[in-house]
């Protein structure tokens, strides 16, 4: 079975968008039988198969539910696998703890916690030379930040990261039956703990996002009690996903564009926010998003039949040329900057500004600390194809 975009070929993983940009010159959605489903390449289409509300975000149970019993209740019951009205209501109950001033009020912390590991990483640079921006910096932020967020003790923070890289192998189309088993078992083991958690926040409120959850109530409905581990693993997985991988590339691309690194060493603060946003157009951590016609819906002269997948191509989009100047380069002063790296529509990332956030402070803490800082031999990237990102990314200072 040919596929038009093979996400298996190593070449496609590593660099796809040559491959983006001959599939963008086919002016339309294209029909990929290796994946049964459409994929928009260009920036309208994906944009339209965003905000198309005939297209919907719509979760298929796994079989035999006695397996997959956790997975699925864990999915169906979250924010991005459900629409109207289901959607509606929980994003209504969910979204006032993640308005703009509360996010705003998290800078101080995350620049607290971004001192920190960088100060950990002088002290690698001290003893070695080098540190791994992922495994030190990039990777921990985000988990410490939610974590914070949550009220997750810390003592337990280090069962984070594995769970939710365990649960988001599942976005993947190359998995293999180890990998289903270690994400159903990630999926029992995180619910059973924000479970717990949650019924000690009711009993021991904190000042904490897992004790708003609990006690959250608009027009007089509240979350039910898997709604909120639900809640609370997507909020993990989507929020720190993100932004290690969003981070990760967008550093290796101003390692490619060192013109663009030392503006920022010369103005850090000044570009934090345009230059964040630039590192997740030109190269998103989120390279492709799922939607189903829930009737026949036309994008761009192809016919998405009631029932069908069509997936918005992120990445290729925002390197849409018909879409932004010079696409293919990178600017740390782009403005505008319509990326779609957080989707669009009634999907758009809930946790986008908290990301932005935590990018738009740790960006400009590196520049000052480590001016001169170059990637080191034996960085590795992710063998991902959806979820885009390094594995590790040793750098000398």
């Amino acid at each position: 079975m040919t596929a038009v975009l093979d996400l298996d070929d190593p070449e496609v993983v590593r660099d796809p968008y040559p491959s983006f940009a001959r599939l963008r010159g086919e002016g339309r959605p294209v029909w990929d039988e290796s994946v049964g489903m459409w994929l928009a390449f260009r920036y309208d289409d994906a944009n339209a198969v965003l905000r198309h509300r005939g297209l919907g975000r719509i979760f298929t149970a796994r079989e035999p539910d006695d397996v997959w019993e956790t997975f699925n209740w864990l999915h169906e019951d979250a924010l991005l696998e459900n629409e109207p009205p289901k959607h509606t209501r929980l994003r209504r109950l969910v979204a006032a703890a993640f308005a703009r001033g509360h996010i705003e009020t998290r800078r101080p912390r995350i620049q607290e916690l971004c001192a920190g590991l960088l100060d950990t990483c002088a002290e690698k640079v001290r003893d070695t030379g080098r540190f791994d921006l992922i495994a030190d910096y990039a990777e921990p932020l985000p988990v410490l930040v939610i974590a914070d967020l949550l009220g997750f003790p810390g003592s337990d923070i280090h069962l984070l990261r594995p769970w939710s890289q365990a649960i988001v192998k599942m976005y993947e189309y190359d998995r293999t039956e180890a990998d289903d088993r270690a994400a159903e078992a990630a999926c029992r083991e995180f619910a059973a703990y924000v479970d717990e958690l949650a019924a000690h926040r009711r009993q021991n409120p904190g000042d904490d996002l897992i004790t708003y959850l609990a006690q959250v109530e608009a027009e007089g409905d509240t979350l039910t009690e898997r709604e909120l581990a639900a809640t609370v693993v997507l909020l993990l997985n989507a929020g720190h996903e993100a932004t290690v991988n969003g981070f990760g590339n967008g550093f290796v691309a101003l390692m490619d564009h060192r013109d663009q690194w030392q503006r920022i060493v010369d103005d850090p603060w000044g570009l934090a926010v345009t230059g964040v946003d630039e590192m997740l157009r030109y190269d998103s951590p989120s390279q492709l998003f799922e939607r189903t016609a829930t009737k026949d819906v036309d994008v761009n002269g192809i016919t998405v039949r009631e029932g069908q997948k069509v997936s918005a191509l992120l990445g290729s989009a925002n390197r849409d040329p018909d879409a932004f100047a010079d696409a293919d380069a990178f600017d740390a002063s782009r403005d505008p900057n319509a990326h779609i790296a957080f989707g669009a529509g009634i999907h758009f990332c809930l946790g986008g500004p908290l990301a932005r956030l935590e990018m738009q402070q740790s960006l400009p803490m590196l520049a000052e600390r480590f001016p001169r800082i170059e990637i080191a031999d034996g960085a590795v990237q992710r063998p991902t194809f959806v979820l885009r990102g390094w594995d590790a990314i040793p750098v000398a200072v």
